[in-house]
Formats: structure tokens, sequence, C-alpha cells
């Protein structure tokens, strides 16, 4: 499990720089503004300039998110990564028994091929 950094880990898990409420803004923001601008690079700076988000990259990010989201484009869901990143720690988790388990099977079995003195 991670370290206890006080409020700053939640769950185990480093939270994410910006809230959803920001992300949700940025990308409604983006909508609305997209058609005042000549490129789509130039509406996400003005929106993070707007926002206080350090890169404009984050806004264009959260934009391809939330259309992959809505069905409108392809790509992986945000709910489906989820359950991957879920199923990812479940499958090391597990690794990790197996290893564990391995390790005593191979300790009680050498136990029992010793000769018992007596």
């Amino acid at each position: 499990m991670a370290p206890n950094k006080g409020s700053y880990w939640q769950n185990g898990k480093k939270p994410n720089r910006y809230p959803i409420e920001i992300r949700t803004q940025a990308v409604e923001m983006y909508r609305n503004c997209r058609s005042e601008f000549s490129a789509n690079d130039k509406a996400a700076r003005h929106i993070a300039d707007l926002l206080g988000v350090g890169s404009y990259d984050s806004v264009l990010n959260w934009v391809k998110q939330a259309d992959i989201d809505k069905g409108a484009r392809g790509g992986i869901t945000s709910e489906e990564l989820a359950e991957i990143r879920r199923l990812r720690r479940e499958n090391a988790e597990l690794k990790r028994a197996n290893g564990i388990l391995k390790a005593a099977s191979a300790f009680f079995a050498a136990e029992l091929d010793r000769p018992q003195s007596r």
C-alpha cells in the first residue's frame, strides 16, 4: 500500500492534479468557444489560460476522453480504463500470493524429504 501522505493520498493512489469539476468545465468551455478559433490547440490554450491549467495538452486530452466516453470517438472509455486498472492490481496481488504459496510449498516439501533424526 502507498505510504501515508495525509490527505494527499486517498485509497492508496495519487489524486488527479485537477479536480473533475475543472476538467468538466474545461471541456464545456472548449466546446462552446472552439468555433471562435482557427485551430484546436489555440482554443485549448485559451481555456487552459482562463482556468489556470498548466498545459493546453491536458485540455485537449480531457476533450478527447469526453468524446470517447460519449461514444462520439473510438477508444477506451473512462469506465473501461478504471476496470483495467482494477484488474491489473488484482492480478498483481494474485501473482504475489501465488509466489508466497509456491515458496511455502517448496519449504514444506523439503521438510518432508529430510530424514528424521531421533
